[in-house]
């Protein structure tokens, strides 16, 4: 039987949809309630605090990432939902709707992506990666500036600049061969270094170092996260949670 394939840009893949449904849903009342590694384990919806809701918008988008469903029919669903469940978000329906799926689908493309690339096999043979600056309306200057850097694999600099980089970001990473590299004239440079800012997360009082032209939040890399770190990083979020919904998500995610 044919099995559906999780397609953004060009490359379709199981690693992207994989990664999708292992996540456990998580009742949230702001965006920066989960962050980094936790969207590794945890699906969430920025205000979206019923259960019921946070199943159907994971179902609409497990049908986008898997189907190849368009934004504009995601929309349908978004509707759907917030109507059936009287929510009131925050921005605007084209903004808010927009934020939800591109967010989801990318994010999910590349941790497929980044299972891909480690894959001992694929490292051997591609051990160089291409930062690639995407087709944004709006494009970041130190995206621009990092397009075409080609660093090792496993440079730190990957760390935290592994896309996307931001809201919105549709930068990507490539991985390449010694024979890429000479075929399309690029070479091994060195690692941007372009400063650090301060952000305060308003929920914690914690104050983060985030590397410049990165958005706060978005400074790891999707799909890193090792499996033995899922229970200690559940156990952190899950205490994050309504008392009254954490037995729910403690079921869900089998702890």
């Amino acid at each position: 039987m044919a099995t559906s394939t999780a397609e953004y840009g060009s490359l379709p893949f199981e690693e992207a949809i994989a990664f999708f449904r292992s996540k456990v849903k998580i009742p949230t009342e702001r965006w920066n309630d989960l962050l980094q590694q936790d969207h590794d384990f945890g699906f969430m919806i920025a205000g979206a605090t019923k259960a019921e809701m946070l199943t159907d918008f994971q179902a609409a988008i497990d049908r986008a990432i898997t189907e190849g469903t368009t934004l504009e029919a995601f929309r349908k669903d978004f509707d759907r939902i917030v109507s059936q469940y009287g929510w009131s978000y925050k921005g605007s329906r084209g903004w808010r709707s927009e934020v939800i799926y591109s967010t989801n689908i990318r994010t999910a493309y590349q941790a497929g992506r980044f299972q891909q690339m480690t894959d001992p096999d694929v490292l051997a043979y591609r051990p160089n990666w291409l930062y690639q600056h995407g087709d944004s309306i709006r494009p970041r200057p130190p995206h621009l500036a990092w397009s075409g850097t080609v660093l090792p694999a496993d440079d730190p600099w990957w760390l935290t600049h592994f896309t996307p980089n931001g809201w919105g970001c549709k930068c990507r990473i490539v991985a390449l061969s010694d024979r890429d590299l000479a075929r399309k004239g690029l070479t091994v440079g060195q690692a941007p270094d372009d400063g650090t800012y301060e952000w305060v997360n308003k929920k914690t009082g914690e104050v983060q170092t985030i590397p410049n032209g990165i958005d706060p939040g978005w400074d790891y890399t999707p799909g890193r996260a090792p499996a033995q770190d899922r229970e200690k990083i559940m156990k952190v979020m899950i205490a994050g949670v309504p008392p009254e919904l954490q037995a729910m998500v403690r079921a869900e995610a089998g702890l």
